[in-house]
């Protein structure tokens, strides 16, 4: 399947092309934040704190007169951060542990295997909190923790693709024609394999956000003056009743970019999979 019948299965699909447009419209919004925002992020103004929307604040202000929309592209930025770093770390680290185990097999797939179910048995909330705990309380260090939960999942679904392609037809012809194993597994593995790869980082790039959000409202991830969407949610929540936007507009916003991510992914899969058909 070519480049251009992909894209063209997936447009076909209209939920999942829209939410790729939000996507690429968020990631956007934190890339630029700092010429769309219409105020800076920390500039109070005591004259209209805890107001609501206006047309002067779309989404009103905090309860130091801050605009609630330009902290919210600010805000932005950390989730997309973590989003790319906890997406880089597994497919640097999991995806090659994951090929080879599935290749190689042996004793090098039972321990391998054994330490990832071990892992993964582990709440994935959970083990971020302590591998956060470890590290030290950042924001970088938040996203490498989401890195490491990520990477047994990617090592897993890598050597499943891995060992349904080893025994193919070609795989086997490139090992008597004298193929070495890292070639056999440049040249047919990683291709094959890759549209999974892909799926699972759509779906795993919008969970991330959740799981970035979720450490930097416990205090864990985003530190001031770094603005998180968690962060904004664990300042708002003892203002909720006074003004429910405070809490609201980040929490749409993160249930909006996930909503959007699962379907994009959903998009993804029927569209590089040409077995699936549009439901």
């Amino acid at each position: 399947m070519t480049g251009k019948e992909m894209l063209r299965r997936f447009m076909r699909q209209r939920a999942a092309f829209i939410s790729g447009i939000f996507v690429v419209l968020l990631i956007v919004v934190a890339l630029f934040a700092p010429w769309l925002a219409p105020y800076p992020p920390d500039l109070p103004n005591y004259d209209r704190v805890m107001a609501g929307p206006s047309l002067a604040h779309w989404l009103g202000t905090d309860e130091l007169g801050r605009d609630v929309l330009s902290r919210l592209m600010y805000g932005a930025q950390a989730g997309i951060q973590a989003a790319l770093i906890a997406i880089i770390i597994p497919l640097v680290i999991g995806v090659p542990l994951g090929i080879l185990s599935g290749y190689l097999g042996g004793v090098f797939d039972e321990v391998f295997m054994r330490i990832v179910d071990g892992i993964l048995a582990i709440p994935a909330i959970l083990l971020a909190l302590g591998i956060t705990a470890a590290l030290g309380v950042n924001l970088w260090n938040a996203m490498i923790a989401i890195g490491i939960v990520f990477t047994p999942q990617f090592a897993r679904l890598a050597r499943s693709q891995t060992l349904q392609i080893r025994s193919e037809a070609y795989v086997y012809a490139a090992k008597v024609s004298g193929a070495g194993a890292f070639w056999t597994m440049g040249r047919h593995i990683i291709p094959n394999i890759s549209p999974p790869i892909i799926v699972q980082s759509s779906f795993n790039m919008s969970f991330a956000i959740l799981v970035e959000a979720s450490l930097s409202f416990l205090g864990l991830g985003a530190q001031s003056p770094q603005i998180s969407w968690g962060g904004m949610i664990q300042q708002a929540y003892s203002l909720m009743y006074m003004n429910p936007w405070l809490i609201l507009a980040p929490g749409v916003a993160i249930m909006l970019t996930m909503l959007a991510g699962n379907i994009m992914g959903d998009g993804l899969r029927v569209a590089l999979d040409p077995k699936l058909k549009k439901v």
